[in-house]
This record gives C-alpha cells, sequence and structure tokens, in this order.
C-alpha cells in the first residue's frame, strides 16, 4: 500500500511562508479595492421637505449611520475609502439657508474608513441608503435628513391667506408654501389660523368654535395619510336685540365665508433628476421651475367666483420628490386642480409642440403617449428614492384607485389648456392625450401632464430659455385654468375659511 506524497512546496517557501505569503497577497487586494474606490461627485440639496447628501462613487460604497439627538447629529462612518478633496468638498456645500443641515465635518476615522458628521438645526428622522448606477450616475450613497416635525401644507397656505386678508394678529409665514410653521399668536395660547380667518369674517358678537387645524405626523419619504379638515360647527345665533334695526335674516347673510381655490403645480423632476436636457444644455427641471413660479405669481392674485385661489407646490425649489409623494401632497391639501409641468424629449430633434396629458384606464391613447408615461415614471429610479421605506398599501392604492369620474374631469381641464396653450405656442397634437402616467392618479382631484414643449429640439429649447416665453406660457395656463372653473365650479370643500 503506497503513502499518499506530500504537496509540493515550491523551492525556497517552506508551508509557514507560503501562508504568510498568502495572506499578504489578500491584505494587498484589499487594499487595491480600497483604493479603487474614488469619489465621482458630492451634491447637497437643502429644501423644506428634507435635505439631501449624495456621495457618488465609482464602485459601492458600505456605510454605518449613529443618530445623536442630542444635538442633533447624524455620524456616517463610510468604510473602503480615504479621505480626499472630494469629501473635503462637502463642507463648503452646506448652504446658510439649508433648513436642517447647520455643518459637516469629515476626518479619517481609521485606515479606510471616513467619518462623516452632519450637524443638524432641529429633531430629524434620518435615511442612509444607496443606490445602483443608473441613467447619468453611479453608485450613490444617499443621506436623507427629514425634519421630526413635518409642516401641515394646508395650514401654511391658510396663514397665507391670513397675512393676505390683512388679519393685524395673524403670523407673517414664508413666501413658499412648505415653510417654517408659523409662531404662535400672542393672543391666544394656541395658533389657530383657521379660526382666526373665520371669526374675522364674523360680526361682533357671534363667537363661533373654530375648527382645529389639522395635525401632520412625520413620515418619510412619502407624507402623512390625507386628514380632510373638518368643517367648522354653525357660529352660534347672536342674542336678539330688542331693536327692530337688526333683522335675523340681515345676520345670517352678513357673514362671508371665504373658500380657497387650491391648484397644485407640480414642477417635474428636480434635485438628482435633471429630467431632459436640450442640445446647449438647459436642464427640463429648471424651466419648469421657473414656469411654475411664474403661474403661482398669477394664481396667488386671482379669484374664481369671489373665492380667493392659491397655489401648492408640489417642490419649489430644486429637490427630489417622489411621484407618490406629489400625488399624496396635493391631496394633503385638498387640491381642486393637480397640473404637473414637464419639458418633453425626444430621441430625435425634429419632434416639436406642446402637449396635455390626462390618465387612462384602458391604456396608452397613442405608442408615443405609451412612451412618454413609461419615461416619466422612471423618475423614482433617477432622483433616487429608498424603496425600503415605501408605504407599499399607499403605492399600490395609488396605482388601483382611478376612477371614471376623475378622468373626465381631468379631460376637460386639459381641453382647456390645451386651446388656450394653441393659441401662443405650436401643438404636438391637438387634442388630450391619455396614458398611466403615476403623477395623475389623484383618485378625487383633476390631473393632467403639460409637455410645454420639447426641449430636445434646438428653437423650442430656446424659446423655453426665454423669459418672454415663459411668461407667455404661464399666462395661457391661467387663462386655460379660468375657462376650466367657468364651466366647472369647484366643488364646495369642507375647508372653507
Amino acid at each position: 500500500m503506497s503513502k499518499a506524497l506530500p504537496t509540493p512546496v515550491p523551492f525556497g517557501l517552506s508551508r509557514r511562508g507560503l501562508l504568510q505569503a498568502g495572506s499578504i497577497v489578500l491584505l494587498l487586494g484589499r487594499q487595491h479595492i480600497a483604493q479603487g474606490a474614488s469619489i465621482v461627485a458630492v451634491r447637497v440639496w437643502p429644501a423644506p421637505d428634507y435635505s439631501r447628501v449624495t456621495i457618488e462613487s465609482d464602485i459601492p460604497l458600505t456605510a454605518k449611520p449613529i443618530f445623536v439627538p442630542t444635538p442633533p447629529r447624524l455620524a456616517v462612518d463610510i468604510e473602503g475609502i480615504d479621505l480626499n478633496p472630494a469629501l473635503r468638498e462637502l463642507v463648503a456645500k452646506v448652504r446658510p439657508d439649508d433648513p436642517n443641515i447647520s455643518t459637516i465635518r469629515v476626518g479619517q476615522n481609521s485606515p479606510s474608513v471616513v467619518r462623516l458628521v452632519i450637524d443638524l438645526k432641529q429633531e430629524a428622522r434620518p435615511q442612509v441608503f444607496t443606490l445602483a448606477p443608473i441613467a447619468p450616475y453611479k453608485n450613490r450613497l444617499v443621506l436623507d435628513l427629514y425634519p421630526a416635525k413635518a409642516v401641515d401644507p394646508l395650514e401654511a397656505l391658510i396663514s397665507e391667506r391670513l397675512r393676505d386678508a390683512g388679519a393685524g394678529a395673524a403670523p407673517a409665514p414664508s413666501s413658499s408654501p412648505i415653510a417654517t410653521p408659523p409662531p404662535a399668536i400672542a393672543a391666544a395660547p394656541q395658533p389657530d389660523p383657521l379660526g382666526d380667518l373665520i371669526a374675522q369674517h364674523n360680526r361682533p358678537g357671534a363667537v363661533p368654535t373654530p375648527a382645529p387645524a389639522p395635525t401632520v405626523t412625520a413620515q418619510a419619504p412619502s407624507p402623512a395619510p390625507v386628514r380632510p379638515v373638518p368643517a367648522p360647527p354653525a357660529p352660534a345665533p347672536a342674542p336678539t336685540a330688542p331693536a327692530p334695526s337688526a333683522p335675523a335674516v340681515n345676520l345670517a347673510t352678513s357673514r362671508r365665508t371665504d373658500r380657497i381655490i387650491i391648484v397644485a403645480l407640480d414642477p417635474g423632476h428636480g434635485g438628482e433628476d435633471p429630467g431632459a436636457t436640450g442640445p446647449s444644455g438647459l436642464r427640463e427641471k429648471d424651466v419648469v421651475l421657473k414656469v411654475a413660479h411664474l403661474l403661482r405669481e398669477r394664481i396667488n392674485n386671482s379669484r374664481v367666483g369671489g373665492n380667493p385661489m392659491r397655489a401648492f407646490m408640489t417642490r419649489d425649489a430644486d429637490f427630489f420628490v417622489p411621484l407618490a409623494t406629489r400625488v399624496e401632497k396635493a391631496r394633503r391639501v385638498q387640491a381642486d386642480l393637480f397640473i404637473s409641468i414637464h419639458a418633453d424629449a425626444f430621441t430625435t430633434p425634429a419632434a416639436r409642440g406642446a402637449s396635455v396629458f390626462a390618465l387612462s384606464e384602458r391604456g396608452a391613447s397613442s405608442t408615443a403617449a405609451r412612451w412618454l408615461a413609461n419615461k416619466e415614471n422612471q423618475s423614482d429610479l433617477v432622483g433616487g428614492l429608498n424603496m425600503g421605506a415605501q408605504d407599499q398599501h399607499v403605492q399600490r392604492m395609488l396605482l388601483d384607485m382611478s376612477t371614471t369620474a376623475q378622468i373626465k374631469d381631468s379631460l376637460k381641464l386639459g381641453t382647456s389648456l390645451l386651446g388656450e396653450i394653441g393659441g401662443m405656442a405650436r401643438l404636438h397634437k391637438g387634442k388630450v392625450e391619455q396614458a398611466g402616467f403615476a403623477v395623475l392618479k389623484a383618485p378625487d382631484i383633476p390631473s393632467v401632464l403639460v409637455e410645454t414643449a420639447f426641449i430636445s429640439n434646438p428653437e423650442e429649447e430656446a424659446k423655453l430659455r426665454s423669459s418672454t416665453y415663459q411668461e407667455q406660457l404661464a399666462d395661457a395656463l391661467m387663462s386655460g385654468i379660468r375657462k376650466y372653473f367657468a364651466h366647472n365650479p369647484p366643488l364646495a370643500r369642507s375647508r372653507s375659511v
């Protein structure tokens, strides 16, 4: 019986030496991987909704977050990299007006581990996640800082209306619909802008019981479920006066109710998602935000049937908002209309003309409409959606709750807008098209998506860049809104103020 021969060992190396050499190879391999992880870019996106920090690298990064509540700060250990100039740039990218981030500090915590510390201005609910390469981006490490106490957008709109109505005791809100909560009114133990405005229109002596302002529990990234504002109870009847000059019918008719008409404006894309880019570099996310701001000015200075209008913007700055969150934002303020503003692009520069789209229950009305809807619905992937934090039940609800009535009203709105746009610009198609746009799936709000022009067409890109064309486009959209309401008066809402 033969003996098993020992494994041959290379000349000059003992078995121990061979093991040591293997360890060195493994160590060198790990160092090579660490050195190979280079930072492509760093970005900071401040917004009232939340602030985002993005670190883009050529290979995936591993991060271990630690949140410290007092004072509020987020520490993140990023493994596999060394401190470099790109990471140091984060320190200077924090803007003084960032509502959430105070400062950012970076340092080499240990070999191949960089510690990032984000000092916060308020208590926050951070989310840390990674994104795989897509579109122009490589691997991304995303740090989202959501304020622990979210602002109620409906209360902010009502506060803005209070300011314009000239209520002396009302707080002065920010110019943004999503702003810092108004400070407490000195004359009352708790601020109640809804009750204050109702009381403002009552005769002296009639003391109504105001409905409490809705509260919002912070939830990221999707906003809290819709909480309809309850209707204020009828005011108590004024005491009977002996003088015959004050009949009861006059008291009943003298009380004026101010019903705010809310139009939700949804500038497409934003933040990490630039949208389409024109031949000379004009970005869709920038131009549609400008048009939305111009339209907001016009809406805020208009009335419908004697009632004031207010525009609510799903984003009023350059930051990313998931598609489902845009819909939920509009529902939270009980918007009467939802208008999503975009600038189309196609694979060839020949395509041109504006379009208006509504939701479809039975598939797209054309191949082009289907293609566009599929492209726009990819926005969440490009913008950077934290899929682990999404409420799948809410997502399924948004997909299933389309109604025939909503689509019918959306087609009416789209026809009004398309007719006015056609008076100042070329149309791609003369009728409202339909497709399964995720952002149009609010079941109770007439919703349309306006493609203002083909930004991929050089001539139309030049128009979109022009402030004159932007003003004309905002005027046309405002005229379309007025025309729609002239034939379709807004429904009664319990949020009358």
